[in-house]
């Protein structure tokens, strides 16, 4: 094996090791009515409402308390978004204006009272230990 293919193992097998799995723990969403849908952000591209942007989403059945799980997730910044689907009808439904008439809520649970939170607010420097995230939603 060359240096160069030796050296390009070791900087891939460096950063599968460093990869895990982020927990958001979701809390305040009604129990049994819709869905929760979490997306991960790397930029600030597409936050929060662009979930097409995301670099990951995952759905799960609405509850007081409830996990999100991205699986192998590298350390650096990101922010997630979650918001509570509650009429099934796959989107965060809004109001005239453009705001949100379900809940919802990001990382660092960033919420200006009149705008949408930017992705510098809820951005998180995930490191190799911390790989879990609480976000409260609210309407």
């Amino acid at each position: 094996m060359s240096t160069r293919s030796s050296l390009l193992c070791l900087i891939l097998l460096a950063t599968a090791a460093s990869a895990a799995d982020l927990i958001v723990t979701v809390t305040g969403a009604p129990a049994g009515k819709g869905e929760v849908a979490c997306a991960l952000f790397r930029s600030a591209d597409g936050f929060p409402m662009n979930s097409a942007k995301a670099v990951a989403s995952t759905r799960v059945k609405a509850a007081p308390e409830v996990e999100c799980r991205f699986k192998d997730v590298s350390p650096g910044p990101l922010a997630v978004a979650v918001s509570v689907d509650l009429n099934g009808n796959g989107k965060t439904d809004k109001n005239l204006l453009g705001i949100p008439t379900e809940p919802w809520g990001v990382s660092n649970n960033a919420r200006p009272s009149m705008r949408a939170p930017k992705f510098e607010e809820a951005r998180v420097a995930m490191s190799r230990e911390d790989r879990r995230i609480a976000v409260k939603v609210a309407k």
